[in-house]
């Protein structure tokens, strides 16, 4: 979380109000919301999961040519279909987008851009990720991965949490 002019912001927060809105129907949330869950954005696939995809199938010919896997790619169809989007053109775009590269880092202060292979994961909650290690401590020590880092929660009630391994 960052403090700016005295609002408290959470991607995680803005994640879930984008979820709620693509619930009702708001088309554009509903395709930042595939957006996010495709290009592994932080915690859009954890806010952005659906349980229960109803009537949505990705066919063999929709699957090729997409390093996401399975699971996720029916997430992003389910929201493209709730949005009303041509899944095909979308996930095109998707993937063009992914391959010129973007913010990953979890790192909220962090402007680094790359592409999402070059961003190393949380070795804990494999979720978060990282530019660098100085990136990962930061986020650690002050910028609430701490709190949030999914392995780490229960260990915390009982007071045994130590940094994680250097991810990079």
């Amino acid at each position: 979380m960052t403090l700016l002019r005295g609002v408290m912001r959470s991607k995680k927060r803005a994640l879930q109000w984008a979820r709620k809105a693509a619930e009702n129907g708001h088309a554009t949330s509903c395709f930042k919301l595939a957006s996010g869950i495709y290009r592994d954005k932080p915690y859009a696939r954890e806010v952005g999961h659906v349980v229960e995809a109803a009537g949505v199938t990705a066919s063999t010919g929709v699957m090729a040519g997409h390093d996401v896997p399975p699971g996720v790619l029916t997430d992003v169809l389910q929201w493209l279909q709730n949005g009303g989007y041509n899944q095909t053109d979308a996930l095109n775009k998707f993937r063009s987008d992914a391959l010129v590269g973007d913010r990953f880092c979890c790192n909220d202060g962090c402007e680094v851009v790359g592409l999402l292979k070059d961003f190393k994961v949380c070795p804990q909650c494999k979720t978060a990720r990282y530019c660098g290690a100085a990136c990962q401590k930061q986020d650690w020590t002050s910028g609430g991965h701490k709190a949030t880092c999914g392995t780490c929660t229960s260990k915390m009630k009982q007071g045994n949490v130590s940094a994680p391994a250097q991810a990079v």
